[in-house]
């Protein structure tokens, strides 16, 4: 804990700076990403997965530091390799929310020929949702499907994204390359 100093400023009790800096031990951040998995791996329940669907269980675990996820999450057949697949051919990714889009490496998937988009911010959107008396989260799903090609979804927030999804796959509107959905 710090002390009050002058002026109610705290200051810092810590060693001095430079003592911290070269008692640190420094870890290259590979070999932490390997030291976490190898706990991941040690800590979490097994699973009948491929191994496509044991690396995003695992991913994911990494990410949220949640081991649920080890319990509760659903792939669809074959759709890790049909993900690939479609972000190897340039997949357009249209999400909920600015936060999973930001959470998109677009350097990686430009390189790939693809992109992100999240609409809901979009002036356009709030308003036809405000006039039909639905969310933006559904006026963003139904501006994605109009972007023709390969469109996957990335859900990470609402479930009327899905809703409509679901409605617009039933009706023959939509056919997207795969869905990431874990809405709140």
């Amino acid at each position: 804990m710090g002390k009050k100093g002058t002026g109610g400023q705290e200051k810092c009790s810590m060693p001095e700076r430079g003592n911290m800096w070269e008692q640190t031990e420094w870890v290259k951040p590979e070999e932490i990403e390997r030291r976490s998995m190898e706990i991941i791996e040690k800590e979490m329940p097994s699973g009948n997965w491929t191994p496509g669907e044991l690396a995003v269980v695992k991913r994911c675990i990494h990410t949220s530091a949640d081991f649920d996820y080890a319990s509760n999450l659903y792939f669809s057949p074959g759709v890790v390799e049909q993900a690939k697949k479609a972000l190897k051919g340039g997949v357009r990714i249209v999400t909920d929310t600015n936060m999973a889009a930001a959470g998109i490496n677009k350097k990686v998937l430009s390189g790939l020929g693809g992109s992100v988009r999240c609409f809901m911010a979009d002036e356009d959107v709030a308003r036809e949702a405000g006039e039909r008396g639905i969310t933006r989260a559904a006026v963003s799903m139904e501006r994605g499907a109009e972007l023709g090609g390969e469109v996957a979804f990335a859900i990470g927030n609402a479930p009327t994204a899905l809703i409509r999804l679901c409605d617009m796959i039933n009706a023959g509107k939509l056919r997207p390359a795969f869905i990431i959905a874990v809405p709140g």
